[in-house]
């Protein structure tokens, strides 16, 4: 009879903790009202949903805990699809918003202790290698087939996800599961660009048209023009160029985010060079065995492009770049175009897109008074180090990990929240919000067809085949949260003037080394890494290594060659016609 009362009081305690209405009348509400337009029609939504709430009746009046960085798609799923989540499945989701340096920490954190801190996490597919070598994120590939199989969507359709090559190991198996992605481009303003008399003075000064960068080299002379030739326009001083410096995780990803390749430090390959990848880690082809960071191991993160990488960096923050520029974040700095006075940005993330065509009556200057885009998103330029063949640039995959570490009970329930707001019924209106895509169904929708002449070119980026010359962080990088941290501080002491960007590289590529050998030796007594540990080559004369076929290369005698520019209008029609 206790246990009877005791089991009594606990199934009313639960009724009451979930929502009295959970089921499909709060679904067609959330498709009539708010998941317009969808990719699915609203009988196939209604169908989708009717999958959502049969799944979570076990879990109903569960409070599950998920995190990720700040950024407006994850603001929309934290304010928004949290509350749909909740009353069409009676699943309470705390969708906490963290900057991305500490969701990093707390996902490494749950990794080292063993402890649920979070039962699951929009966590970027940069840590693919860690994932897929310390085992202890769960293999998704396995999870849906097995464990998980009764909590996976049926109409999910993984391979409608354009990044799902990003969040597969080198098994082959899926680790994570995107949930918003953006690439870095080049960011202008075109209307400046179209000025008959700037192009005039322009093509005067430098012999070439005033257009779209191809290389850093005419990058690098259109931001002199704008800042010290225009000056100003409309009364507005104006500068050639932003990026940010402040000491301070961010920093790192700036760098680590493709800059070194966009220079031309990485091999050929794709999605990441090999055997030298973006962050200048070597790994042979056939290997899982990273082989070392510094030139005298055969990496490239000191090597000339590297070194170059830097130094570009640094002088065009201190010479081109608004006052202040140099303290500014990752979340100060992108927003800051929104003031109107820079004429171009060589890394801009599209993640910004949303907020860069805010309504002037925001405060957003970049845009005239009908709403229309007076920028435009473009290729990034490549670096005088560069070759055909090579990745051009970064593309963030923020994507749901699920940990071992999670009780099972709670880690389905957060695989369904997951699976929610990636789905067709819900995707397309959650990219019409945030602009960060995920899927080719999505992507594709007649809504962003009639939507992307506002939206300056990146409709036009993501429907085309250029798309996969952008790529995230790759297998090469063993352990993405040990390594992440030596870089913005190395990179920190040449924008403070205490190293120059020889001396950093060289102690960030010893200290990478440093770290692979500790993990080397931990793999080979207990194979943490699942054999799949650093495995250092022996040092050598850097001599041996630059210059050759698979080596970083050597330094050029001219690392500023003539500027070559690209009509926009012609990179348009290139990107249509594919």
């Amino acid at each position: 009879m206790k246990k009877l009362l005791m089991a009594s009081v606990a199934a009313i305690a639960l009724s009451m903790a979930s929502p009295a209405f959970a089921g499909m009348a709060e679904a067609e509400k959330w498709i009539n009202d708010e998941f317009q337009p969808s990719a699915l029609s609203k009988d196939e939504q209604k169908a989708e949903m009717q999958w959502f709430i049969d799944a979570a009746k076990p879990f109903a009046g569960m409070e599950i805990n998920v995190l990720s960085e700040t950024i407006p798609t994850h603001e929309y799923e934290s304010k928004t699809l949290t509350k749909a989540f909740e009353e069409i499945t009676g699943i309470k989701v705390n969708h906490q918003l963290l900057g991305e340096g500490e969701v990093v920490q707390a996902v490494q954190t749950q990794m080292q202790t063993n402890r649920n801190l979070y039962d699951a996490y929009i966590n970027d597919s940069d840590l693919i290698g860690t994932h897929s070598r310390l085992q202890l994120a769960v293999n998704l590939s396995d999870w849906m087939a097995g464990e998980g199989k009764d909590v996976t969507n049926p109409g999910l359709d993984v391979a409608d996800f354009i990044g799902a090559s990003f969040t597969t190991g080198p098994d082959g198996k899926l680790y994570q599961l995107p949930d918003q992605q953006f690439a870095n481009l080049y960011w202008f303003r075109k209307d400046w660009f179209d000025n008959a008399d700037l192009k005039k003075k322009f093509k005067d000064k430098y012999g070439y048209d005033l257009g779209v960068p191809v290389n850093w080299s005419a990058y690098e002379d259109i931001a002199d023009f704008f800042t010290n030739d225009v000056k100003e326009i409309n009364g507005v001083r104006v500068y050639g160029h932003m990026d940010y410096g402040k000491r301070a995780p961010d920093l790192g990803w700036r760098m680590t985010d493709a800059w070194l390749s966009m220079a031309g430090a990485g091999s050929k390959g794709l999605p990441n060079g090999r055997p030298i990848d973006e962050w200048g880690i070597r790994m042979e082809d056939g290997s899982c065995n990273p082989a070392g960071a510094s030139v005298t191991r055969g990496g490239g993160a000191n090597g000339p492009a590297a070194v170059y990488a830097i130094r570009k960096w640094d002088e065009w923050l201190r010479k081109y770049a608004p006052p202040g520029a140099a303290d500014y974040d990752f979340y100060q700095s992108l927003p800051a175009l929104s003031q109107g006075n820079v004429a171009q940005q060589i890394f801009w993330y599209t993640a910004f897109t949303a907020s860069m065509v805010a309504p002037k009556s925001e405060g957003n200057n970049t845009v005239d008074d009908n709403g229309n885009p007076q920028w435009r998103m473009a290729p990034s330029p490549h670096g005088p180090y560069w070759v055909e063949g090579q990745k051009l640039g970064y593309q963030d995959a923020g994507s749901w990990t699920l940990f071992k570490s999670t009780p099972v009970d709670r880690r389905k329930a957060a695989w369904l929240y997951a699976q929610f707001v990636v789905s067709k019924t819900v995707d397309v209106k959650k990219s019409d919000v945030g602009l960060t895509f995920i899927r080719d169904s999505t992507v594709n929708h007649q809504h962003f067809t009639d939507r992307a002449p506002k939206l300056g070119g990146l409709i036009e980026f993501y429907r085309s085949p250029d798309r996969v010359n952008w790529t995230p962080t790759g297998v090469n990088v063993p352990d993405y949260p040990k390594l992440a941290q030596l870089w913005w501080q190395n990179i920190g002491d040449v924008n403070s003037g205490a190293f120059t960007p020889q001396q950093a590289m060289d102690r960030l590529a010893g200290e990478m080394d440093q770290v692979m050998s500790r993990m080397q030796a931990v793999d080979e007594a207990d194979s943490v890494y699942g054999g799949c540990g650093p495995r250092l080559n022996p040092q050598v004369d850097a001599a041996e290594w630059l210059g050759r076929d698979d080596g970083p290369a050597a330094a050029l005698d001219n690392e500023k060659p003539q500027g070559e520019t690209i009509a926009y209008e012609e990179l348009i029609q290139r990107w249509s016609a594919n």
